[in-house]
């Protein structure tokens, strides 16, 4: 019986350890089919799908920004002018430029000083407060700008607006919250593509509206438009950032996190306001510990992104209505509007269409590498320009394709834009403190515009009255500074970050 036993156990033992081997072979079949299976080289469809876009609120958003340009740039045509009618320069057309320079310089002075508070303000009281006080201000200082017959009530207007002006920063903001990763570059194209649609509309108008008891002075006879003649086209702006702030009162929901939070989830489950204190207290993270390289890299590009554009921006119609006698192309108001407006709607049209397959194809960093490198071909155009006018006496057709191709040059250009929000964005570590980090963005953004316009406009007196390297100082300074931008565009990382 024992030894009946003993066999039973023994088979069972012998039944047993066959059942694991078989396993085991069963276990290493599978692995060598999954091994066989799996491809050498990792397939690159592991993409996220995009998110789709918040097409209502990112559209809110759209229209609020686009009053910005639309107001900015209505002044470009005709600021020149005004400068010469109000008599500041004593009759000297060559000292047009200096004070130009100052009154566009002068609302980036005031943002710069103001536009990190809002930044941090909307980190704490929401977006929605800051944009309203930023649209009415500058709906205020358009109407006072027009109202303007002295240089210093030009002084007052423009700073006034710069000072309650955080919306550019705080609308970077709200599109960082309402997307992620995955549709990132789709919604930063807008940016770039929405200013331009500004900078074609905004000189288009105020090229046309300015002066209008000139252009139909049966509706315009009026003592008023005289005195005045330059009101109009900021009493449109103004009435844009009325139907702004209209719009977004009713439309546009807030995204800060904390405050959707304390509205909703509080509602819905019974927490007590006091309970979501600690989250807030995100927003009043030092500032110091921001200041990071995958911050200040990013910010260092835009603020040097900036000066160049602002300075390209401040020169071009410097150009157009310097008289040919002195290099310029002695164009009137109306036809400085047309082609700046030219500039803009090719520039929002190309943007729309393909900023986010080129950042899909080759990638944000390799876009911005390619833009800011553009810069050097886009500032050689102006003496060419100005030799052309030189050589052959007249402003001809020769002129016009220097001019469209000018245009095509600016197309790569603006694409670093879209670029480096999205760098920007993606270096906040949470988006409780992406408001500061735009605020300083902007900030570092708004210092090099007050420079730009100033330095750009001097530079171009002091090179045409001193004849400075054939009175093209001013351009060669620039391409330098092209140069320093290349270098920091290649210190940006290979690829955005998720925040996600």
């Amino acid at each position: 019986m024992k030894c009946r036993g003993g066999s039973i156990e023994r088979t069972g033992r012998r039944n047993l350890h066959e059942i694991q081997i078989t396993r085991m072979d069963t276990s290493k079949s599978h692995e060598i089919m999954a091994n066989e299976t799996t491809p050498l080289v990792p397939a690159k469809n592991s993409k996220k799908s995009k998110t789709p876009l918040p097409k209502l609120q990112i559209g809110i958003l759209m229209l609020l920004h686009l009053a910005e340009p639309i107001a900015s740039t209505s002044i470009f045509p005709y600021i020149n002018q005004l400068i010469r009618e109000l008599g500041i320069t004593g009759g000297d057309d060559a000292a047009v430029g200096y004070y130009a320079g100052i009154i566009e310089s002068l609302f980036f002075v005031a943002q710069a000083l103001t536009v990190l508070m809002w930044g941090r303000l909307s980190d704490r009281i929401g977006r929605k407060p800051v944009l309203v006080i930023g649209l009415s201000g500058a709906c205020i200082s358009m109407l006072c700008f027009g109202l303007s017959t002295t240089f210093w009530s030009l002084v007052i207007s423009r700073c006034m607006c710069g000072f309650l002006n955080g919306n550019v920063g705080v609308m970077k903001t709200m599109m960082g919250e309402l997307t992620d990763s995955t549709n990132m570059a789709q919604a930063f194209a807008l940016f770039p593509m929405v200013w331009c649609i500004g900078g074609f509309i905004g000189p288009l108008m105020g090229g046309t509206l300015a002066r209008p008891q000139d252009r139909w002075p049966a509706l315009f006879a009026n003592a008023f438009w005289e005195k005045f003649p330059y009101f109009l086209p900021c009493a449109v702006a103004a009435c844009l950032f009325v139907l702004a702030v209209f719009v977004m009162s009713i439309f546009l929901e807030e995204t800060l996190p904390t405050k959707r939070r304390t509205k909703s989830t509080s509602a819905m489950l019974g927490i007590s306001s006091d309970e979501l204190l600690p989250q807030q207290s995100v927003a009043y993270t030092p500032l110091r510990s921001l200041l990071t390289p995958s911050v200040v890299i990013p910010i260092a590009n835009y603020a040097l992104l900036a000066l160049l554009d602002i300075s390209f921006r401040a020169l071009l119609p410097l150009l157009f209505s310097t008289p040919t006698h002195l290099g310029g192309l002695g164009f009137d108001p109306a036809t400085i509007g047309s082609w700046l407006a030219l500039f803009g709607i090719t520039s929002g049209i190309f943007q729309a269409l393909f900023f986010a397959r080129i950042v899909d194809w080759i990638g944000p960093k390799r876009v911005f590498c390619v833009s800011v490198s553009c810069y050097v071909p886009l500032m050689a155009m102006f003496p060419i320009m100005s030799w052309i006018v030189g050589a052959r006496g007249e402003v001809d057709h020769a002129i016009t394709f220097a001019l469209l191709c000018l245009t095509g040059m600016q197309l790569a250009w603006n694409m670093a834009f879209g670029a480096i929000f999205m760098f920007i964005a993606a270096s906040a570590p949470t988006n409780n403190v992406l408001g500061a980090i735009n605020g300083l963005g902007q900030t570092s953004a708004s210092a090099a515009r007050v420079v730009g316009p100033t330095l750009a406009t001097s530079l171009f007196a002091v090179s045409k009255e001193h004849n400075l390297l054939g009175g093209n100082a001013v351009f060669v300074v620039l391409i330098v500074l092209a140069g320093g931008l290349r270098w920091l565009a290649s210190q940006l990382p290979g690829e955005v970050q998720d925040r996600d």
